[in-house]
């Protein structure tokens, strides 16, 4: 196939829309199900270069959520605890930690669960049957990955009465090193983005406190990919081989550290006992759940306790989350890795950093004031690399 037409491009009124090889040659992928759109395309093909790196860089297979050029989080196959598996709704199904594949799925899809709503999935691996029946269960547009076991393609098949979009990419494809893009009738030209993400990135450590586990390399590593292919300015934070906050296209950098430290609290809060415990309707489906457990931790819209509320949602009323509960559960945590795609300018972002319990964190460095953030950083005790490496993604 060298050309495939769209129904559109990124709305209804951008016609003509396709998408196609400047050279000529054939594309790199086969569409299984499905007819994908503009933004459909744009999200699989900037999701399979974040899973492909996560997996070369960790040896772990690798998943990501997708929606709107963003990941909403990414994680690699790492086995999960009882209380994460029923924070991230897969309690359910038997022994999901003999599939890493499923593993990294139900984190990725579980981190940031009202934004993956309606997401796009990549995986870095070959789809497995377990993977394939989580993924079926939630609301999704489509999925790229290298491969499908027979069974699981069928399962997949059989989402939004067969129209699920499915892509299958050629794991051997490579681009030219030179890629184009068209703003305005005005065509730009640059170097693909090849920097390789590793673990000597970090060496450069600028704080008094230099431990730095394993674990946190891992997760500084995820964090740094996954940044790569977030729409700048971007920060995010990670732990346990997963991103569980992503600020993405903010034009200030605190607001970026503020937003995914918001969504990174969220995460935590989801697995406190109060919030387990929730005694939902059992006709209650998996977004309302996700939309009432958003509005119990962060009291949005709504009072979801509230009397005349609550009936809508719970088979009894729940006794509300306090302030000092929330406060004294983020307190508890600790061991948080955060990465930057530019230099913190001020060290409001690492005060705001500590509060969700950020420990190490991985940053270019280059700012005029990169004294005050490392004297804040060495104040909490933390550990920070200066990486000398921009990951600006637009």
């Amino acid at each position: 196939m060298k050309e495939f037409e769209l129904k559109y491009g990124c709305n209804p009124n951008q016609k003509p829309a396709k998408i196609f090889m400047h050279d000529g040659s054939e594309l790199p992928i086969e569409i299984l199900c499905g007819r994908p759109g503009f933004i459909n395309f744009l999200d699989a093909f900037n999701s399979w270069q974040l899973v492909k790196e996560l997996k070369e860089a960790l040896g772990l297979p690798a998943v990501t959520s997708f929606k709107h050029v963003s990941p909403t989080s990414a994680a690699v196959g790492i086995p999960l605890s009882d209380k994460l598996k029923k924070a991230c709704f897969v309690d359910d199904i038997a022994d999901p930690d003999a599939s890493p594949l499923a593993c990294a799925y139900a984190r990725a899809r579980g981190t940031d669960r009202m934004c993956s709503f309606g997401d796009w999935v990549a995986l870095s691996d070959v789809c497995d049957v377990t993977t394939a029946k989580l993924i079926k269960r939630e609301v999704s547009d489509g999925i790229i990955a290298p491969g499908y076991e027979p069974e699981a393609l069928e399962i997949l098949k059989s989402k939004r009465n067969g129209n699920y979009n499915i892509v299958k990419i050629d794991p051997n494809y490579v681009p030219a090193e030179i890629e184009h893009k068209q703003v305005y009738g005005i065509t730009f030209e640059q170097g693909r983005n090849n920097f390789e993400i590793n673990p000597t990135l970090l060496s450069e450590i600028v704080t008094a406190n230099k431990d730095m586990p394993e674990s946190a390399v891992r997760d500084l590593i995820v964090a740094l990919i996954t940044l790569k292919y977030t729409q700048s300015n971007s920060v995010c934070y990670a732990v346990d081989g997963q991103a569980i906050g992503v600020g993405a296209g903010q034009q200030s950098r605190i607001h970026c550290t503020r937003l995914a430290g918001t969504k990174a609290d969220t995460w935590f809060l989801r697995q406190h006992e109060k919030v387990l415990a929730l005694p939902f309707k059992p006709e209650l489906g998996r977004p309302d759940r996700d939309n009432v457990i958003d509005g119990y931790i962060n009291r949005n819209e709504e009072d979801v306790c509230a009397d005349g509320i609550w009936q809508n949602y719970f088979t009894e009323q729940p006794e509300p989350l306090t302030d000092a509960e929330i406060r004294a559960y983020l307190d508890s945590i600790d061991g948080v890795a955060l990465g930057s795609d530019a230099f913190f300018p001020f060290s409001d972002n690492i005060e705001r950093a500590k509060r969700s319990g950020v420990k190490y964190i991985a940053e270019p460095g280059g700012s005029i004031r990169d004294d005050l953030v490392i004297d804040c950083a060495n104040k909490y005790g933390m550990v920070m690399a200066f990486t000398k490496m921009r990951l600006f993604h637009h």
